[in-house]
């Protein structure tokens, strides 16, 4: 009878497994770029272009002419080498002093690099902007949102005011009270109120006529307001909502009774 060893077996298999997970980091983290030039004179590539040349190849890149420390002119070639010889020469051969490049190992996405750096950089050489082909401008989108958030935000500042003088209405035929605002003459300059019900933060607006506004409605005391958020049961709004004191520190408006 043949005996198996377990941890022969399971060995081998753990291996195998790393082994190919290594494959798969590698694969994730292969450079987009694989070689790079930066700022060289342009008098060296005149002088060493078969140096230069040599360990550029034939590969795809990216390369930025400069007029002393200013970027002038930004390119795409699939031949570097070439097209660097190009620009000593023509119309731009004047107006470059040093060079960079950039190598690609293929030319996945290249043209659109090319573009987005025209876009960023919108250098001087370059009379042309960078297309970004199938992107889609955001900006009108953002426009719309914009107004919209716009409109809301109108509507809600004067749905308050219509409430507040339909509020007003019926309490000119009845006598007024002090109990019917009790908030009235306590913040003459109008005030910020805050309140917590279930891990969320809630403000209000004490008006100088000791109305409360709330999410655009009008609330004659600090527990109807209260109401508005606490559905259920009674609420005692003088121990719900806290102002602020001089220190800073929220204390209960309840306080102000005192």
């Amino acid at each position: 009878m043949k005996i198996v060893c377990r941890s022969c077996l399971i060995i081998p298999y753990k291996a195998t497994k790393l082994m190919a997970k290594a494959k798969k980091k590698a694969r994730k983290s292969r450079p987009i770029v694989i070689g790079h030039l930066e700022k060289v004179s342009r008098g060296i590539f005149g002088k060493y272009q078969k140096q230069i040349t040599g360990m550029i190849k034939n590969y795809y890149g990216v390369y930025a002419l400069y007029r002393r420390n200013n970027l002038y002119y930004i390119g795409l070639a699939a031949n570097l080498k070439n097209r660097i010889k190009t620009h000593l020469k023509d119309k731009h051969g004047t107006s470059w002093s040093h060079f960079s490049l950039y190598i690609f190992q293929k030319d996945n996405h290249i043209r659109e690099l090319e573009a987005l750096l025209l876009r960023i950089a919108y250098p001087e050489g370059n009379k042309q902007r960078g297309k970004l082909k199938g992107s889609k401008d955001l900006k009108p989108v953002l426009k719309q949102q914009v107004k919209k958030q716009q409109s809301i935000e109108l509507d809600d500042l004067f749905k308050g005011h219509k409430s507040a003088q339909k509020k007003r209405k019926p309490r000119k035929t009845s006598s007024s009270k002090k109990t019917d605002r009790p908030l009235k003459g306590l913040f003459p300059g109008g005030k910020v109120i805050y309140a917590t019900h279930k891990g969320k933060d809630y403000k209000a607006w004490v008006l100088p006529n000791g109305g409360i506004k709330y999410n655009g409605q009008i609330y004659a005391s600090p527990s109807a307001a209260g109401k508005a958020i606490i559905t259920k049961g009674a609420v005692n709004g003088w121990n719900f909502w806290k102002s602020k004191d001089k220190s800073g520190q929220l204390v209960r408006i309840a306080n102000l009774r005192k």
